[in-house]
């Protein structure tokens, strides 16, 4: 039962004084049985008043808006938590079975958002990659990890090449990116398979055994299991989620994860500082940490994703 000290700072400077900032943002970890949150503190520079409340898909969000000019808002989140590992999937339930249970109109209902192809997953090209690798003599589970190796092969994890912005197809061109990336990647071809599948934000905190996105943000996708519920699998790392990983929200994508979200009215130029440290209960600490400006943009939608790792 891992503990981990995780520190999230988000810091705006703005090039001309800021008003009617309104914020959205997703920072408290989720709590069931296998993380609990210890502790948490959550630093807003401004000192606004906090409204919490749980969207469609479960996560707790907070939003508060700044009304008086401000050249900086830091966003500063302290979380002590405490991890479970997860027992070990006993994936024998014949495969057909498992597939008629996802064919059942009431799970199909129940997970029609998580079910739903969009453009980029028709494309002729996707489908033939798909094709080829479906078995339906294949578990969901065995199949998942099929699609979750196939990611990690054939994408290249380079830090720079993408942005929150990227479309699916520039992603699937580029056979590049972050874990953001590689994760919308799985999705595509979990939901053509007919499994239904979320996106996850959080973070990854192995202690330097040599995983991407360690000490950082993190993204990965989360699978419905017969019988067994949601199930973590990581491409990013080629793995399935155990108490390394922390979760802290849920969506159909990324933009219904997105842990700081906003607009503000006054000038586009402004600066962006993001840094994530990750404490263990030895003492050694990781950090990462990203600046970015910002020129021409006034919709604001910074996340931990520019730290990611």
């Amino acid at each position: 039962m891992p503990t981990f000290k995780i520190q999230h700072l988000t810091q705006y400077q703005y090039s001309q004084y800021a008003q009617y900032s309104a914020n959205r943002i997703l920072l408290y970890p989720i709590q069931d049985a296998f993380q609990k949150v210890l502790s948490h503190q959550l630093i807003v520079s401004t000192q606004p008043q906090i409204s919490i409340h749980k969207d469609y898909y479960g996560n707790e969000v907070g939003t508060f808006t700044v009304i008086e000019p401000h050249l900086t808002l830091t966003i500063d989140s302290i979380v002590a938590i405490q991890t479970y590992p997860r027992q070990k999937i006993e994936d024998n339930i014949p495969a057909d079975v498992q597939w008629k249970q996802l064919s059942n109109p009431d799970i199909v209902f129940r997970y029609n958002e998580l079910l739903m192809m969009d453009a980029f997953s028709k494309s002729k090209e996707v489908q033939e990659v798909f094709h080829a690798m479906m078995d339906a003599t294949l578990t969901p589970l065995m199949l998942t990890q099929k699609f979750n190796q196939y990611v990690f092969e054939n994408f290249h994890y380079v830090k720079g090449i993408t942005s929150v912005d990227s479309t699916t197809e520039e992603i699937w061109q580029h056979k590049s990116g972050v874990c953001q990336d590689f994760a919308h990647i799985l999705l595509s071809f979990l939901r053509l398979a007919r499994i239904p599948a979320r996106y996850v934000s959080g973070y990854i905190c192995p202690h330097q055994n040599g995983m991407r996105g360690e000490g950082a943000t993190h993204a990965w996708v989360e699978v419905y299991i017969p019988e067994v519920g949601w199930t973590g699998v990581d491409p990013t790392n080629n793995c399935l989620v155990n108490d390394t990983h922390v979760r802290l929200a849920v969506g159909k994508h990324y933009q219904d994860c997105s842990p700081v979200k906003g607009t503000y009215r006054g000038s586009p130029e402004h600066h962006l500082h993001v840094s994530v440290s990750v404490s263990y209960e030895d003492g050694l600490s990781l950090q990462t940490q990203a600046d970015i400006d910002y020129i021409t943009d006034r919709q604001r939608e910074q996340e931990f994703q520019q730290a990611q790792q």
